[in-house]
């Protein structure tokens, strides 16, 4: 499923982060972002497709941001 949201946490050192859309929160990974950055920074408005992760929770992959 995609969905839109907004970059609330991301950790340079971690290459993690959290998006939020309507209180519900994501995780997603530096690996994930699409254009192969390794960073996007907090407020950003991005996209991306919500997925199961190898921990069995909801994570996101594809990370765009939003232009």
């Amino acid at each position: 499923m995609r969905i839109e949201g907004v970059v609330v946490e991301f950790d340079d050192h971690r290459g993690d982060g959290w998006i939020e859309q309507d209180g519900h929160r994501w995780y997603f990974h530096c690996v994930d972002i699409a254009d192969g950055s390794r960073h996007v920074d907090n407020g950003y408005v991005v996209t991306g497709i919500r997925v199961v992760g190898h921990r069995g929770d909801d994570e996101v992959i594809d990370v765009r941001p939003r232009r």
